[in-house]
């Protein structure tokens, strides 16, 4: 009996914590919605940080703009990142240079997502560990 008590509990704390995770979800979404972050695809590379932030400034107040750059070449990877202290100039910036030009090449322009976590590099939590009910 005190395992079905025991199972009705996983049970119960399971469900209400996948509804806490689609709220929290949906709340994440409405974030995302409304972001002082934005992703700029199609830079030239001859794009850097300071002429990023310039071609942005005049949407309003820019906290940081980031050119992202190939770890090992140290060469652009062609994207970048703007960020607003507020979510209407972000807004207002997306609206005016998505597709417009920018140092020769036309910009993509869109809210940024957050990037999902990283795994624990694929060979799973137990690699060369032997399990219980391997035999010998």
């Amino acid at each position: 009996m005190a395992c079905f008590n025991k199972l009705g509990a996983s049970l119960r704390q399971s469900i209400s914590a996948s509804s806490a995770t689609s709220a929290q979800s949906s709340m994440l979404n409405a974030i995302r919605c409304m972001s002082s972050k934005l992703f700029i695809g199609g830079l030239s590379y001859g794009t850097d940080d300071r002429s990023l932030k310039d071609a942005f400034t005049s949407f309003g107040e820019v906290t940081e703009a980031k050119v992202i750059t190939d770890r090992e070449t140290g060469r652009s990877r062609g994207f970048g990142f703007v960020n607003f202290s507020s979510d209407e100039s972000a807004s207002s910036a997306l609206s005016a240079m998505d597709g417009q030009e920018l140092n020769g090449r036309n910009i993509r322009v869109s809210y940024a997502q957050e990037r999902a976590p990283r795994g624990a590099g694929g060979f799973g939590g137990n690699y060369g560990d032997r399990g219980s009910n391997d035999q010998f």
